[in-house]
């Protein structure tokens, strides 16, 4: 299963499948929203029916963590662990991120990271999370109300 996991991924990646996102700017942002909603109630279940069986999520928390970025693949280990972010009490707003669907999450009213989103087929493929407090502290947020990361 491992191996015909990673064959899948080197094919799409050779085919340019993973560099065009879905068109229509509506249809992600509902496919976004779908995944903060059941993110928010911890349902593994819908989680799962938004994103892809070979989705990946890259974190960057900066330097100066103890592990300085993590990425995540597949549908299952990402739910799960979005879904115990869905225990943190983050509160998430939908913004775009380099013209495309993506969040930003506080947690209790400070900014705790920028996350962006591609979507292919009305699925989640890749999630790109910024959780650096230097680098988002760089970031102009007033559009969506936020002057940075406070």
């Amino acid at each position: 299963d491992a191996a015909r996991q990673l064959a899948s991924r080197a094919r799409r990646r050779v085919q340019g499948w993973d560099s065009v996102p879905d068109a229509g700017l509506d249809d992600q942002r509902e496919v976004v929203d779908a995944f903060l909603a059941a993110a928010r109630d911890g349902d593994f279940e819908r989680l799962l029916e938004v994103l892809d069986p070979d989705v990946v999520v890259r974190a960057d928390f900066g330097p100066l963590a103890p592990a300085p970025s993590r990425e995540t693949r597949g549908a299952e280990a990402v739910a799960r662990q979005a879904e115990s972010y869905s225990r943190i009490g983050l509160e998430q707003h939908p913004v775009l991120v380099n013209g495309a669907p993506g969040m930003v999450a506080l947690r209790d009213g400070e900014l705790f990271s920028v996350g962006g989103f591609t979507i292919r087929r009305g699925r989640i493929v890749a999630m790109d999370i910024l959780a650096d407090p230097a680098r988002m502290a760089r970031l102009d947020l007033s559009a969506v109300g936020l002057s940075g990361a406070g």
